[in-house]
């Protein structure tokens, strides 16, 4: 028999992968999402997927699906996932990054499922950490987002440590690749980039450029993922891994990388200027590699 994994924003960016390679896998997959991503230009549904409308703050509709699918895993992604927006609107980012979140772990904590895949943020670091960023570092939470992203991971921690709920928490570090999001001027720059570049357009740089970032693609995020869910280790449990290269580009690198006018705009707020990961957990206790770094792919794409 099939085993089941649902996958929260399963029609968006890292979700919709994820779907795919569990469709791949001959897993039975829901796909859950309520399609409100402003900076997605579609959202992707896989025909050999459920595909089920449901916004996880609805507390009432998740247990019901929960009850009905019986997922024994579940591969946590949606949420309200860009900084700026949540600036705009951080009683939303509370909504559905810390009660959709609690949602979720309460029905998986009644449903019983084997392991519970919870996508976080390297924002976590934010300006007092140095590079390279480690799982143990203290947390600067400069916004928002981060905030309620983090916020998360304790309650992550506590299912595990009260309930025994096997959650694994994963802290993502800029995320690129297929798919991503173009739409709006705080989609992913890697996105815009490749947008504007495509588009004959001026490329925009925030601030001077010379911020760095550990640019990740989307399938080692899937790698990681799928690795996390399926390993017989107890030892990751509860746990928080950093899902990076353990190598970074500038923001000004990236659009010389790509070609092409270039102009500036005002720094933003609450923004780190560098993410570099230390992976060195996820290779050790997941056994987890980075495959794909960010200039091979840009050659490849542009």
């Amino acid at each position: 028999m099939k085993e089941t994994a649902l996958v929260t924003g399963g029609g968006g960016f890292i979700g919709s992968h994820i779907v795919d390679t569990l469709v791949e896998m001959e897993f039975n997959v829901i796909s859950l999402d309520n399609e409100s991503a402003e900076s997605n230009e579609q959202f992707y549904k896989n025909g050999r997927a459920k595909n089920v409308f449901v916004d996880i703050c609805d507390a009432e509709r998740v247990k019901e699906t929960f009850e009905r699918v019986k997922p024994d895993y579940v591969f946590h992604l949606a949420a309200e996932s860009r900084i700026q927006p949540t600036l705009e609107r951080p009683q939303k980012a509370c909504e559905v990054n810390f009660l959709g979140t609690c949602n979720l772990l309460q029905a998986s904590r009644e449903s019983g499922v084997k392991r519970f895949m919870y996508s976080s943020t390297s924002s976590a670091y934010g300006l007092k950490n140095e590079s390279p960023q480690r799982e143990d570092m203290h947390r600067d939470c400069l916004n928002p987002y981060s905030v309620t992203k983090v916020a998360a991971e304790d309650l992550c921690k506590m299912y595990h440590s009260l309930w025994g709920v096997p959650t694994v928490i994963f802290r993502y570090f800029n995320v690129y690749g297929e798919r991503q999001p173009i739409n709006g001027e705080y989609a992913p720059v890697v996105g815009i980039f490749l947008r504007q570049k495509a588009a004959g357009e001026v490329i925009t740089i925030v601030g001077d450029g010379k911020q760095r970032r550990d640019f990740t693609h989307v399938k080692d995020v899937v790698s990681a993922n799928i690795l996390a869910a399926l390993s017989p280790s107890s030892e990751i449990l509860g746990e928080i891994f950093n899902i990076g290269t353990g190598t970074n580009d500038s923001v000004i690198e990236i659009a010389e990388m790509i070609g092409g006018e270039r102009s500036f705009l005002p720094k933003r707020p609450g923004e780190a200027a560098v993410t570099l990961a230390d992976n060195s957990k996820a290779r050790n206790l997941l056994g987890w590699n980075p495959t794909i770094y960010l200039k091979d792919w840009i050659n490849e794409n542009k």
